[in-house]
């Protein structure tokens, strides 16, 4: 190996992806330890890093052309030794003069004058603090003001970060092109309307909220259904460059907020709200008339207030077929559709605002590749066989949806296209109709899970690719808010 030309070296070692054999190559020989430390690019570390200052020059020592650091402490406990410190991060920004991309998590030793270190990384351009509980507004302005090539900022469970300075100084200069902010309770999403000319460059945003029990249940407020927000223009921001949004858990009234900067992204792509209160289909209608781009669209919905009249007031989802209707008309691009129902009665007519004629004239009228339907009370066989001529669906995941039967499931055996298939506590589903699917010989992927009438045999063999679990999953359970029981209940006759 010493013979080998180092240029031959170096083109192998860019061959090896996985850190755990870079390690292992590097102990071959001296020449390749001393390669393999100058090319590594990006190291990851947690409760094993040693935080004394001299174990910390040697290992930037050993790897002089860091770009792209991860330092993560999570599941940290005191036994694992100390956590990196104040002290320790300025070893980091010291000696990583190439360093463009950090990633903080659980680093709960570190407070604004560590953060004030990073003014050190001129070349930073992208920053991410995660559950960082000391760190203020304070240190994320000597961010901002020392990090003048920063372009992505990612800010989750930062609890103490309050005042928004630097959000207006960012916003002064627009350079950010990614800006997400989760789970920070002292910044409200009105705060972001002084991120003023900063929203000409960004490209993705995202807000949420912590997850309140408002978000599932309607409260006492009345929302006008009639309200258009976007009748008027008071804020003179635009967000052409918008591709990527996404709002979580907010409540858009009587506070404008961010509810405007739906119907100002001409190049958005992606779309997601997630229980978000007060909105209407005004909104969804201003949204489709500048985003003929629109790729994707996630409506996570729960139950609302709303009247135009004082005499009559209604609990329902936000929006109509009036905004499927907008959608169809006005998006012909959008292949990616993921709708949520929270809080509904399983039978129809309910609380849904939207009916299966709206919904199917969305569908046949755009190319949709991929269909997430959680809770869609609705949606029944009738659907499911107008889905099943849909020439472009691909990917279909149904979950909780109790009134498509083995008929329904007969009818999509048969899509041109479909090639994987998702059922999550879709209880009239039996072997009858997984056997169906057999017989078409279509799938690539097969996906059960919590389907009660539906066996592990019946499942075997029905595609290339068969998941099944008879048991509701962890992550299933905690995306919707509910327990197994109350799964079952809802689905069940």
């Amino acid at each position: 190996m010493e013979d080998l030309p180092e240029a031959l070296l170096t083109e192998i070692l860019k061959r090896i992806t996985r850190a755990s054999d870079l390690n292992s190559f590097s102990l071959v020989s001296k020449q390749l330890y001393k390669i393999e430390g100058n090319q590594r690019g990006a190291i990851r570390v947690g409760s094993g890093l040693c935080t004394a200052k001299k174990a910390l020059t040697s290992l930037c020592a050993r790897f002089p052309n860091l770009r792209k650091v991860e330092i993560d402490y999570s599941g940290w406990i005191p036994g694992h030794g100390k956590q990196l410190d104040n002290k320790g991060l300025l070893v980091f920004s010291s000696h990583c003069s190439s360093l463009i991309d950090l990633t903080l998590s659980f680093c709960s030793c570190i407070d604004d004058s560590g953060l004030a270190c990073l003014a050190y990384c001129k070349t930073m351009v992208s920053l991410r603090l995660n559950s960082a509980p000391k760190i203020t507004s304070v240190g994320l302005f000597s961010v901002a003001v020392g990090c003048t090539s920063l372009s992505a900022l990612h800010l989750i469970d930062c609890e103490k970060i309050d005042s928004v300075e630097w959000l207006e100084y960012l916003g002064r200069d627009g350079l950010l092109e990614e800006l997400v902010v989760k789970i920070c309770k002292g910044i409200n999403h009105h705060d972001f309307l002084k991120f003023g000319s900063g929203w000409m460059k960004l490209q993705k945003f995202e807000f949420q909220r912590k997850r309140e029990r408002y978000d599932i249940l309607p409260g006492d407020v009345v929302y006008d259904s009639s309200y258009d927000a976007h009748s008027t223009d008071i804020y003179d921001f635009c967000c052409e460059s918008l591709k990527d949004l996404r709002l979580a858990h907010i409540k858009t009234w009587p506070e404008l907020g961010l509810r405007v900067v739906l119907g100002k992204c001409k190049a958005l792509e992606k779309l997601c709200l997630e229980h978000v209160r007060a909105l209407n289909d005004n909104d969804i209608i201003a949204l489709s008339r500048s985003c003929s781009n629109l790729r994707s669209i996630s409506l996570w919905l729960n139950l609302q207030r709303y009247s135009s009249d004082v005499r009559y007031c209604e609990t329902r989802t936000s929006f109509t077929d009036d905004s499927l209707y907008a959608l169809a008309l006005n998006c012909p691009m959008l292949q990616i559709v993921d709708l949520w129902f929270t809080g509904c009665s399983r039978d129809w007519p309910s609380e849904i605002g939207f009916t299966q004629q709206g919904f199917l004239v969305l569908i046949q009228s755009c190319p949709i590749r991929v269909l997430v339907l959680n809770n869609a009370n609705f949606f029944d066989d009738k659907g499911m066989k107008a889905l099943s001529s849909s020439p472009h669906l691909e990917t279909l995941e149904l979950i909780l949806c109790h009134a498509v039967t083995n008929a329904g499931i007969r009818f999509i055996a048969h899509t041109p296209c479909l090639s994987s298939l998702t059922l999550r506590a879709c209880h009239k589903v039996t072997d009858v109709g997984v056997a169906a699917l057999g017989r078409a010989h279509k799938l690539e992927s097969l996906t059960i899970e919590y389907c009660g009438e539906v066996s592990l045999q019946a499942a075997q063999g029905v595609a290339k690719s068969v998941h099944y679990s008879s048991k509701c999953s962890d992550a299933l359970t905690k995306k919707l808010g509910l327990p197994c029981s109350d799964l079952w209940t809802a689905s069940s006759e």
